[in-house]
């Protein structure tokens, strides 16, 4: 289990582990992590946990939320990272027992792709796969071999598409414009995918299949 290492000068005041999906910092004491400082927003910035990856989100704080010393809106933490809210620093330590970090592609090289191996599945099941619909790719297709998937391109869009017990769902993760799923624009939570949905993302647009 990933954790965060509260500091403060350099002295270490705390260790929290990231034990629920969605995790909020601020000053106020409703938040599952309080900084009781002036510089901190009552609601400062939230991480939401998939599996083994985790996102912070700045929620529209005063003073801004910072990576590394780096401004940040939504940022995909790893390992070493030092989240900077005011004078208190929080290392983020990602549990050594973790899996290597998932499968990612960039759509843009997806399109520039003339073709594309199958990723060998974990197991016996047919996982789900996505399938191009636009761009010099098209046909082409991509098995959810993974328990996350990302895609997108880091910057500019980023969304993650989640293997659960209760099917797959996809979480818009950085960039000014979410996805589209069937012609709706999807909000901060995570959407679920049924077979046949064609969603949109970094210019691209792709149709989520469900095999036998």
């Amino acid at each position: 289990m990933a954790k965060l290492v509260l500091s403060v000068d350099g002295v270490v005041m705390s260790e929290v582990a990231l034990t629920k999906e969605r995790m909020t910092l601020g000053r106020k004491p409703q938040n599952d992590i309080v900084i009781d400082n002036i510089a901190v927003s009552a609601e400062h910035a939230v991480i939401v946990t998939l599996l083994n990856d985790s996102f912070l989100e700045d929620l529209g704080s005063t003073n801004g939320t910072f990576v590394n010393g780096q401004p940040v809106k939504k940022h995909f933490l790893q390992n070493g990272d030092t989240i900077e809210l005011g004078k208190y620093r929080l290392k983020f330590i990602a549990d050594a027992d973790m899996a290597v970090q998932p499968y990612q592609q960039s759509l843009a090289s997806l399109a520039e792709t003339s073709s594309m191996q199958p990723l060998p599945s974990p197991n016996n099941e047919t996982p789900a796969v996505i399938r191009l619909l636009s761009g010099a790719a098209v046909g082409r297709e991509l098995k959810l071999t993974k328990a996350l998937t990302t895609l997108g391109r880091p910057g500019v869009q980023v969304a993650v598409i989640t293997r659960r017990p209760q099917g797959y769902y996809i979480t818009h993760v950085q960039g000014i414009q979410f996805p589209v799923v069937n012609g709706n624009t999807l909000g901060a939570e995570a959407h679920p995918l049924n077979d046949r949905d064609v969603f949109e993302l970094s210019g691209m647009k792709m149709e989520f299949l469900l095999r036998p």
